[in-house]
């Protein structure tokens, strides 16, 4: 649904929230070198302030319980890894969410290059939950979930 492997994001599944932001990571060989590395082992979902069960290298298939901490409350997101791309010029993953997350939907991480600019891009889609109390909770979520993005963009830099 994300599409990590795709330069240009074809339209998307209609009834999910559809997001998409880049930023600009660095520049250099050195720069791209070592975020190539690092989006492959968790670290825009840890260096987030998340806590994810396997932070070794992602593998597509792979199930990950990756936790959050907020105001004193845990939150446990199952996840699958979907895809995975190691292109020259272009390197990440997509997860889809499982049941008891708080969100439905996916989303991908991926780091690619033009010239000498290494960018980081977070493509994400999601709708409520089908279970309470996090379908309930959905507009307080998506909230977060932009705040957490803006967190995503600066983890890798």
């Amino acid at each position: 649904m994300t599409n990590p492997d795709l330069p240009a994001w074809p339209p998307s599944r209609r009834g999910y929230r559809r997001s998409e932001v880049t930023a600009l990571v660095g520049t250099g060989e050195p720069v791209w070198e070592r975020v190539a590395d690092e989006v492959l082992r968790w670290r825009v979902k840890t260096e987030s302030g998340f806590a994810v069960g396997s932070p070794g290298p992602v593998s597509k298939g792979e199930r990950v319980i990756v936790t959050a901490h907020c105001l004193g409350v845990t939150v446990v997101e199952p996840v699958e890894v979907v895809a995975v791309v190691r292109e020259p010029d272009r390197v990440g993953f997509a997860y889809r969410t499982l049941p008891g997350h708080p969100v439905s939907g996916e989303e991908a991480f991926i780091v690619h290059r033009h010239g000498d600019q290494v960018h980081l891009t977070v493509r994400s889609l999601t709708r409520a939950a089908s279970q309470q109390p996090w379908r309930a909770l959905f507009p307080i979520l998506q909230v977060a979930q932009r705040i957490v993005r803006q967190r995503y963009l600066r983890a890798l830099r």
